[in-house]
Order: C-alpha cells, then sequence, then structure tokens
C-alpha cells in the first residue's frame, strides 16, 4: 500500500509540472485563445485570473456604494446622474465613474437616461448583516495592505486586532468596549441563523444555551421559530447587559435566562440540554477551544448535545470562505483559525464527545454545522 501511494504521489507531481509548463507557456497561451474549441475555455480562465488580480479595486467599489448610500439610494427607485451625485455628495464626474464602475459588478444598472438598482445590488441591500461586514472592512483593508508583514509577525497587532481587542483581554469588558463587537454581530447574525435553524431541530430540546451568543440575535430568531425550548445566553456581563433590551423588544424576556460570565474562567451553567457555539470557536487558538469544549462537555447532562455552526476550513465549493477570507480574517484578528470537520470531530473525541454528525446546510460558504452527543 505504501509503495502504490508512493508511486502515485510521483505520477501526480510529473502530472503537476508537466501541467503548469503549459499554462505557463505564452505559446500555449495564445494558441489557445486562437482554437475555436479552447477559446471560450481561454476567456473563461483569463477573466477569472483578471478577477483575482483586480479583486481588490472591485470590494472598495463595493464599499463606496454602501458607504455613498447609493444602493440605497436607488432602490427608492431610478435616478439621474445630476440627482444622484447631488444626493451622494460627490461632484458628477466622479459620480459617473462609480455608477460604470458598479454596473461593471452588477451592483447598478442603466434604465435608459437614468441608473437603477442592479441584480446584486439588490441582493446585497437583502442581507443587512453583508453591508454591515462591507462597512467594517476598512479594518481589515488596512491589515491586508502588507499581508506579507501580517504573516510574519504571526498575526495580529492591527486595526483589526485592536477593534477586537476586549475579546483578547481577561478582564469583563465594559458597555463601551463591547458595543462595536457586540452590534456588528448582531447584524450580520440572520445569515447564520438562517442556515443553521434548517439544519437543526431545535424543538426536540428542553432548553439551550448560547454560549458567547452576543446581543442574543441568534437566540431570538431560534426563538422566533420554535416555541418551545427554554432560552439561556451566556457572555461577558456587560454584552448579557445589551442582550436583555433585544429579548424584551421581542417578547422572550420571561422565555430568556441571562448569564453573565467569562466561559473560560467562570463555570458554565448546567441544566441545558442543548448548548451551541455559533460562530465562537474558530475566534480561539486550539488550546483555549479544547479548554472551552471540555467545559462544555462536563456541563451538559448524559445525552446532552453540543452545536457547532461556523464557516470551516475545506469545505467544497466554500474554500474561499473557510481557507481564504476567515482565514485570513481571523490572523488579523490575532487569535483562532479555520478547521475542517475531520479536524473538528478530533477535538470533540478528544474532550468526551461521541456521535458528532455534519448537518448539510444550503449555503456553507456562510456557515457548516456540526453536533455531537455527551
Amino acid at each position: 500500500m505504501k509503495t502504490y501511494h508512493h508511486l502515485f504521489a510521483r505520477v501526480r507531481e510529473r502530472w503537476l509540472d508537466c501541467r503548469n509548463r503549459l499554462l505557463a507557456d505564452p505559446r500555449v497561451q495564445h494558441a489557445a485563445q486562437r482554437f475555436p474549441l479552447s477559446r471560450p475555455i481561454a476567456r473563461r480562465r483569463a477573466g477569472a485570473l483578471f478577477d483575482l488580480v483586480a479583486g481588490f479595486t472591485y470590494s472598495q467599489i463595493l464599499a463606496a456604494c454602501v458607504e455613498t448610500g447609493l444602493l440605497a439610494l436607488l432602490a427608492r427607485g431610478p435616478a439621474d446622474g445630476r440627482t444622484i451625485a447631488a444626493q451622494l455628495d460627490l461632484p458628477v464626474a466622479g459620480a459617473e465613474r462609480l455608477l460604470r464602475g458598479a454596473a461593471a459588478l452588477r451592483l447598478v444598472e442603466p434604465c435608459g437616461a437614468d441608473w437603477a438598482l442592479g441584480s446584486d445590488g439588490a441582493a446585497l441591500l437583502g442581507n443587512p448583516g453583508i453591508t454591515a461586514m462591507i462597512a467594517h472592512h476598512r479594518l481589515l483593508y488596512a491589515d491586508l495592505a502588507d499581508p506579507v508583514a501580517l504573516l510574519r509577525r504571526g498575526g495580529g497587532g492591527g486595526a483589526v486586532s485592536d477593534h477586537w481587542h476586549y475579546a483578547e483581554s481577561a478582564g469583563q469588558g465594559d458597555a463601551a468596549a463591547v458595543s462595536a463587537y457586540s452590534t456588528l454581530m448582531a447584524a450580520s447574525q440572520p445569515m447564520v441563523a438562517g442556515q443553521t435553524l434548517a439544519a437543526y431541530r431545535f424543538d426536540r430540546h428542553r432548553r439551550v444555551l448560547d454560549v458567547g451568543g452576543g446581543e442574543g440575535a441568534f437566540l431570538c430568531a431560534l426563538g422566533a421559530r420554535f416555541a418551545t425550548p427554554g432560552l439561556g445566553l451566556f457572555d461577558l456581563p456587560a454584552v448579557t447587559e445589551r442582550a436583555r433590551g433585544r429579548f424584551d423588544s421581542a417578547g422572550m424576556g420571561a422565555r430568556a435566562t441571562l448569564h453573565g460570565g467569562d466561559f473560560l474562567a467562570d463555570p458554565l451553567p448546567e441544566g441545558y440540554d442543548l448548548i451551541t457555539l455559533v460562530r465562537v470557536l474558530h475566534d480561539h487558538d486550539d488550546a483555549v477551544a479544547l479548554t472551552l469544549l471540555r467545559r462544555i462537555h462536563a456541563a451538559l447532562p448524559p445525552g446532552g448535545t453540543l452545536l457547532i455552526a461556523e464557516p470551516m476550513a475545506q469545505t467544497p465549493g466554500a474554500e474561499r470562505s473557510g481557507d481564504a477570507y476567515f482565514g485570513f480574517y481571523l490572523l488579523a484578528m490575532g487569535t483562532g483559525r479555520p478547521r475542517s470537520v475531520a479536524e473538528i470531530r478530533a477535538m470533540l473525541h478528544a474532550v468526551g464527545f461521541g456521535q458528532v454528525r455534519t448537518r448539510r446546510t444550503a449555503l456553507p460558504l456562510i456557515t457548516c454545522v456540526i453536533t455531537a452527543t455527551r
């Protein structure tokens, strides 16, 4: 068997070498562009490569559309260029440049002599969490201005880690320190909640504890869909205070129990047969993640369930989300990393969980779901 694998590796190595030599050869590239059968493939590959090179410009056009309010303006109906320029406080030439760039990205589109909201622009406006992340990306762009320096220092030390510094500290945080974090997480939570709630039957449980659940956006979505489980939230005291108002506004104040504490220093509350970690595990390095999983295992009753929901590495069809975007975002944050299903499964088994199952989600680039039984 070892000889077979060695032979396979050698054959693959030679194939990759041959393929890459051909693809890098300008004569082969020019021939592929001229030959009728290969021309469409060559054009698609060239377009994909150009998008990879120009992607930063695209993201900045998108940021300008969000920051100026262009998409929200056109959501009210088509408008001409001069009206748009005046509304956005841009010179007419600047507005025209933005509109043409946005149209190339399908964010807006021409409508006679006016401009209208494009198909991708409409989809963005339908997901407020995405626009919140776009505005937040100004910090990430600053850190990625020198990606090699970020890699060499091992992550952190920049704008993103400063933004999240409260989560890295040992303190309990205060309202000012957690405000920006909590607001962003709550705004981006509906996308993740929708995928997670469709992937698992939460109504089979009596009480659900969301650990690191922020302002309670996930629990409010859960409570709106499933009427039976009792709701519990565990997060820093300053964060749970912000959550109280959200539960009250959703009419779930009597249904929710708030627990303030540090999940690495304080015991987790017992009496819950389901504990959830929604976009929490990948925020922490391996040692901290294992400690958290052990604490959850100890807090659950026999037969209790842990549910993990977050983007995961090496997910087929969603590699750009898990390995590229979150790989570098978490590096900039200075803590955590995206993990594959296999890595998370091994960690769960290592702390004593059994019956680890992957739950299918419709959009794995948004989140994947794993459950494990104590």
